[in-house]
């Protein structure tokens, strides 16, 4: 997909077109999650709600520790960055959470700024001055991706924009999560493909020696739900306890992303 172009009408735009936009937007993520589109047609559609510069839809992949782009129009050393390194960058600790809204980068503090390397050797070679990043999170709270899109100047997000990409998380969560157990299961040696994805991240985690409430931390589920899942992993890979539940995992390759 193209960067998009300045028409110059985004300060003209009222609240209304900009909501009529917005269901656009979830439309395309419908279709796009039966299968009938791919993710740019969300991206295209996304246009409409806050013109941008540069966009990807990401969908995290917590066997091989990295995000994969759906769609997208960052320039590949951009792109690149986006899916092996924005995962360790000081920004990305604070925007995990499933409380936070989505973090623009106007909004971010400046001492946290000027630590993100993705800021400062990415994003602004690019002459980027706004923008949001947005974890995204299945209906199970697992980390499923990210939205990513950037601004130049002159181009200000208005108010309702900014909104409407909130409301739209879970619209752009099911885009990008359609598929994954799928393709997760196809990636795994045989005898993990019955985990589910969440018990693979929490699988991950027992490599690292984590315990239940610093795992629960990492995953933003509560340490009684990672008690569960590893008494699933254990039954379902026929384990005696967590220290061989990680050992297979060593061996198969899965670990605790940094």
């Amino acid at each position: 997909m193209a960067a998009r172009r300045s028409t110059g009408t985004a300060a003209r735009r009222s609240t209304a077109d900009i909501l009529d936009a917005a269901v656009d937007v979830r439309a395309a993520a419908r279709e796009t999650t039966s299968g009938a589109t791919g993710a740019a047609a969300v991206l295209d559609a996304l246009s409409g709600v806050l013109e941008y510069d540069h966009a990807s839809l990401t969908r995290w992949d917590p066997v091989r520790h990295r995000h994969t782009t759906l769609a997208g129009s960052y320039p590949d050393a951009a792109t690149a960055y986006i899916e092996t390194l924005l995962h360790r960058d000081p920004v990305f600790a604070v925007l995990r959470g499933p409380e936070r809204d989505g973090l623009w980068l106007r909004d971010v503090p400046p001492r946290l700024l000027a630590s993100s390397p993705g800021f400062r050797d990415v994003l602004r070679p690019l002459g980027i001055t706004d923008g949001v990043a947005q974890c995204l999170f299945a209906a199970d709270g697992r980390y499923v991706g990210m939205l990513n899109i950037s601004t130049r100047p002159p181009r200000r997000t208005p108010d309702a924009a900014r909104a409407a990409v909130t409301l739209l998380t879970e619209s752009l969560a099911a885009t990008v999560a359609a598929g994954t157990e799928v393709r997760h299961s196809d990636a795994l040696p045989p005898d993990l493909r019955r985990l589910s994805a969440r018990e693979l991240e929490v699988l991950a985690e027992l490599t690292s020696g984590r315990t239940n409430r610093e795992i629960a931390e990492r995953l933003y589920i509560t340490p009684r739900t990672v008690g569960t899942h590893i008494e699933h992993i254990l039954a379902k890979l026929d384990l005696p306890n967590r220290a061989a539940a990680a050992a297979r995992a060593a061996a198969r390759g899965i670990e605790a992303a940094r």
